[in-house]
């Protein structure tokens, strides 16, 4: 199955980024922890649909430097690669197909990102994504990847002529938010190997995705909760 640097393997944007040395590209993969919840009023009405956050609204809501505390610095985002990658291993991933296979039902058009490196170590990066949409949408549209990926415990994805084995591990997620998702990540190739972990929660019709290691994730999820949760 080959796919665009941009579709399914784009959510993530770190390991195999440092790995394969493409220009902007990674895996996401996770499971999930809840099932939807929908807003009730007391009178046992559902609630009626919040209207999707702009771009430039979700971009006011990412962490900064002032939320993370010394010793993060910001990253510029680099554009988007359009090398070709192939995923091998994975049948559920090769079975989405359509929209979803090349990534046009999963753009969803309302995003905001940013990256940080740490200076307390070598395992240092740390990616916050946002994305506003109908709670149906967000739901499903995050879902059906990560559902894909999760079922698929070790696969390869190929760039140009690098390999890299990307084996996957569901992790407990926080019990926050409507739905919950997370996983640990380990990416190796010719010797290196690195570890990501992604949680992913959505409060209403906003989707916080946070990705790199392990402990920065942990560290910072409920920060970019808070701040994304302050729109709503």
């Amino acid at each position: 199955m080959r796919l665009h640097a941009t579709t399914v393997l784009s959510l993530s944007a770190l390991a195999i980024l440092a790995l394969a040395g493409c220009s902007d590209g990674s895996a996401a993969a996770s499971g999930p922890m809840s099932s939807p919840t929908v807003p009730v009023h007391p009178d046992g009405e559902s609630a009626p649909a919040l209207a999707s956050l702009s771009s430039t609204a979700l971009a006011k809501l990412l962490l900064d430097e002032s939320d993370l505390g010394g010793g993060y610095t910001r990253t510029p985002q680099r554009p988007a690669a359009h090398d070709d990658v192939a995923v091998v291993g994975c049948p559920a991933m090769e079975k989405l197909g359509g929209d979803t296979a090349t990534g046009t039902s999963l753009a969803f058009p309302r995003k905001a990102k940013a990256s940080f490196t740490y200076a307390g170590g070598s395992n240092s990066e740390l990616a916050e994504e946002l994305y506003s949409d109908t709670a149906a949408k967000l739901s499903k549209g995050i879902g059906e990847i990560f559902d894909a990926m999760v079922s698929c415990p070790t696969y390869q994805v190929v760039s140009g002529n690098t390999v890299v084995t990307v084996g996957t591990q569901v992790t407990p997620a926080p019990d926050l938010g409507n739905e919950q998702w997370s996983q640990l990540l380990t990416y190796s190739t010719g010797g290196q190997r690195s570890v990501v972990k992604q949680t992913a929660i959505r409060i209403g019709n906003v989707l916080v995705l946070v990705s790199g290691a392990p402990g920065l994730v942990d560290a910072n999820l409920e920060k970019a909760l808070d701040k994304a949760q302050a729109a709503l």
